[in-house]
């Protein structure tokens, strides 16, 4: 392991290039993923500081199997915030069906492996793109399972599973995760999804940081009326 685990994450891009007080240990990861299944959005960063793992480590199974041209996409927004040890199960459900009779991949011990490739449809099954939106704080060790959706502004819970899709400014935890409650009301949730303030103009953003760390909703909506 390397010696110094902040090491690979010092090119955080944040919002200031020489900030009084840097976030260290962490790391943007739009900048190191290449890989084209992979989107991330602008400011969302990972905290490796107690693993001394990179975001690459966080994606589980998406590029290893070369004959699965048709992958799931992982897909996140804008501004989260993603905790140590995360795990983002992709690829489907990496040829084991259990509607079938046996759920071992079969194709190891093949002779002809050439003829029983996954993208001919046999032992593998899409789930889908597995898609984070904007504002979103997954906490440690969190698993989320392929084909999942979690809305704008959602909280995961340290150590849950998440199996199905969580709405916009929920709380879930537990596994499988289930809701905790809503972090606001119908009302100020339907604002903040009006006005998606990660697609401000980044100096926007600054000049109203102080509003957007606070619970000041009638703050919020002096400036969106401005």
């Amino acid at each position: 392991m390397n010696s110094n685990p902040f090491e690979s994450y010092r090119d955080i891009k944040i919002m200031n290039e020489n900030p009084k007080y840097p976030i260290k240990g962490n790391g943007i990861t739009r900048e190191k993923i290449k890989s084209e299944n992979v989107e991330i959005g602008e400011y969302t960063y990972y905290s490796g500081y107690y693993e001394g793992k990179n975001f690459k480590d966080c994606i589980m199974y998406l590029d290893e199997i070369d004959n699965c041209k048709d992958m799931d996409k992982l897909i996140i927004g804008k501004f989260c915030s993603i905790a140590t040890g995360v795990k983002f199960i992709m690829g489907g459900n990496q040829g084991h069906r259990y509607d079938w009779i046996s759920t071992y991949p079969l194709t190891l011990i093949s002779e002809t492996p050439e003829d029983l490739k996954c993208e001919n449809g046999k032992g593998y099954l899409k789930k889908g793109d597995t898609e984070i939106e904007n504002d979103v704080w997954i906490g440690a060790n969190v698993t989320i399972m392929p084909g999942v959706k979690i809305g704008s502004g959602a909280v995961i819970a340290t150590g849950s599973i998440v199996t199905k899709n969580v709405e916009p400014y929920t709380i879930v935890g537990g596994n499988p995760a289930k809701i905790i409650k809503k972090r606001f009301s119908d009302e100020k949730i339907e604002l903040l999804l009006k006005i998606k303030w990660w697609n401000w103009p980044i100096e926007k953003i600054k000049s109203n940081i102080n509003t957007l760390m606070s619970d000041d909703f009638e703050e919020l909506k002096k400036i969106c009326e401005e």
